[in-house]
């Protein structure tokens, strides 16, 4: 055994704060606590110590919020709101629009059945955390997802929709079971014709026996129905979101990646989601479940034949030399990805039939970001000239045929709309792993990129909401549930 680190995390019975040691054993890195009320813990935090060790490189601290909502009082992470200990501005929002649901998942966290609350803001409400998000210092919040629950089984959606175009997001995700726009493709047209960016689909595999497991029902003609409803109305930004359970559809990854691919015309991504374990479970289980991100990766490699290699991903942060060079040529602030970085990774992958290739094999990506690390020091010294002249220089380390001219819009425009222009020729292929009290790194939370806005003026890290602060959040602003059947609610 060989220590790592020290760090602070949680007890998964009480939630309180308790320290925590990082070590590697046999070749795994493990996170091991004792909570002086209910024992030791322990739980793989990472299965592959090398690519732990190499994804340490990528570490950036980020600069956070110049206008905290609240104060440093009993310490990360129960100060959150966000308090001036964060180090991250947020990258992308979210607002549970609804707690209520048209399912009932087993591993789901925010459906009204397992809060015995329902949690659902007012217009006017959510119009004041729009507000908030756009309010941000010294980034306000660019990227929204409205999420639940089921969002869709909010009636006045569009209007939501519409209410944050107009306070100023660019980019609005809806995160759907894909229930609703299965039946009724009219509707989903009218979120599109709303503003709605891109549609977050809950997609756990390619045969029904995931969604037995996960949902309680088969929900892949529920799947294949939305996608075909995106198709006919013209949609071109689905992201498939599968919930990844060892045992369960662990054995589907490169089958998802390959449909991903096959139907990039609707599909622009797939985002891989390794399962929080949220209350008590049998220690037995928790281990037999648990999957983690260089598990992911290598699990990718295995499943494509190798065509996407472990070695095609990256952590987030790589991403973040671009928007700073960006930012500085341009005197303005984009959202940097400064998340942890063993909180996630991606790659893009360019689709032709059944050939997948990254986009490792058309640029090389260590030296073009320290390009444009070279781009952002003079831009900030203000030599944009000298900047300008390194950051086409920088394009040396790109496949000219290929990749120069789609980059050179985003360059040029440094724009959302050049941006999707260029997401719009590749696949995203990523993997977030959000933890649980078992996992818990207060590090890791302290960087996070992707936060809540709740009703009372705070904004959460998304790790911390789920497995901290949603039950006060919707005891505070619900209903106590009189009754529940198939998300009906009698309050």
């Amino acid at each position: 055994m060989k220590f790592l680190k020290k760090t602070n995390s949680l007890c998964p019975e009480c939630l309180k704060v308790i320290p925590a040691d990082l070590v590697e054993e046999n070749g795994q890195v493990l996170i091991k606590k004792t909570c002086p009320d209910h024992g030791y813990y322990e739980d793989v935090y990472w299965s592959d110590y090398e690519l732990w060790e190499w994804a340490n490189s990528y570490a950036c601290i980020g600069e956070g919020l110049k206008n905290p909502r609240t104060a440093k009082n009993l310490g990360c992470p129960m100060d959150c709101g966000i308090c001036p200990n964060h180090k991250s501005h947020t990258v992308l929002s979210i607002i549970d629009v609804t707690n209520r649901c048209n399912l009932a998942c087993p591993i789901c966290f925010a459906h009204a059945g397992a809060t015995g609350y329902l949690y659902e803001p007012t217009q006017a409400q959510i119009k004041e955390m729009l507000i908030n998000l756009r309010g941000n210092l010294p980034v306000p919040a660019t990227a929204l997802q409205f999420s639940g629950g089921e969002p869709t089984v909010r009636e006045d959606l569009p209007e939501l929709i519409r209410m944050a175009k107009g306070v100023g997001f660019d980019h609005i995700e809806v995160n759907t079971n894909g229930i609703r726009i299965s039946k009724d493709p009219e509707y989903l047209k009218g979120l599109i014709d709303a503003g709605a960016s891109t549609f977050y689909l809950q997609f756990d595999g390619l045969t029904p026996e995931p969604y037995i497991e996960a949902r309680g029902l088969d929900l892949l003609p529920v799947k294949m129905k939305a996608i075909e409803n995106a198709r006919k109305v013209g949609c071109d930004s689905v992201v498939l979101v599968p919930t990844l359970v060892r045992g369960v559809n662990d054995g589907q990854i490169g089958d998802i990646i390959r449909f991903a691919a096959a139907n990039s015309d609707v599909v622009r991504g797939v985002n891989f989601q390794p399962v929080s374990i949220t209350g008590r479970i049998d220690r037995a289980k928790q281990k037999k479940m648990r999957i983690t991100v260089p598990d992911f990766w290598k699990l990718c490699e295995a499943q494509t034949g190798g065509q996407i290699k472990v070695s095609d991903f990256y952590p987030i942060p790589v991403v973040l030399p671009v928007s700073r060079a960006v930012g500085a040529l341009k005197d303005k602030r984009y959202p940097e990805f400064t998340a942890h970085q063993h909180c996630g990774s991606a790659t893009f992958i360019f689709a032709e039939g059944d050939k997948l290739t990254p986009i490792t094999r058309h640029a090389d990506v260590v030296k073009f970001m320290h390009s444009m690390e070279g781009v952002y020091d003079l831009a900030a010294k203000g030599s944009k000239t000298r900047a300008k002249l390194k950051m086409m220089a920088a394009l040396r380390h790109v496949d000219f045929t290929l990749l120069q001219n789609l980059m050179g819009g985003v360059f040029k425009e440094g724009s959302y709309n050049s941006l999707g222009k260029l997401m719009r020729k590749m696949v995203l292929i990523g993997c977030m792993h959000f933890m649980d009290g078992y996992n818990f790194d207060l590090e890791r939370v302290e960087r996070c990129c992707i936060h809540y806005a709740v009703p009372d003026g705070r904004i959460i890290p998304f790790c911390t909401m789920n497995t901290i602060h949603r039950p006060e959040v919707e005891k505070k602003f619900g209903t106590p549930i009189k009754g529940w059947k198939k998300g009906e609610i009698t309050a």
